[in-house]
């Protein structure tokens, strides 16, 4: 009897540690986020680096990683040079906002660089929107709520 109360002792242990928070360490503003109330975070992509944009992508992948893919929403807004991004013949890193978009990562492109750069929607990756202006997208979302993370 003894033996079986140990077993079970060790298994929630177990169960606890293995269901433990990957964020143990951060305490959340109220309310935590939830399936209900998702942290909602646009991030700004304006180089046209290779680096930087990298730099955005995995800052998307860890926000997601962190919060749990049902607890966040990411937004991408590209805009000026980050448009490069989201050409997808000559993207360096269109595989990546692909994989990102099947993850539930939203990206956006704005209309009037598309336009001074004399690009069209058809050439961007499947699933990107467009908007007007990326900059005035990133300013609505903000009224709206949402956190600006310029990486």
């Amino acid at each position: 009897m003894h033996l079986k109360a140990v077993s079970s002792a060790v298994i929630l242990a177990v169960a606890l540690a293995v269901c433990a928070p990957v964020h143990a360490g951060t305490q959340f503003a109220d309310p935590p986020p939830s399936v209900e109330k998702p942290r909602r975070i646009v991030l700004q992509l304006t180089s046209g680096e290779p680096q930087m944009m990298n730099a955005v992508l995995t800052n998307a992948a860890n926000l997601q990683k962190f919060y749990g893919p049902d607890h966040v929403e990411v937004v991408i807004v590209a805009y000026g040079p980050g448009m490069e991004a989201l050409y997808g013949k000559t993207s360096p890193v269109a595989g990546r906002v692909s994989s990102l978009m099947h993850y539930d990562v939203k990206f956006t492109a704005c209309a009037n660089t598309m336009e001074a750069t004399q690009h069209k929607a058809d050439e961007l990756i499947s699933g990107v929107e467009v908007v007007p202006a990326g900059i005035a997208e990133i300013v609505e979302r903000q009224l709206r709520g949402w956190i600006y993370v310029r990486p």
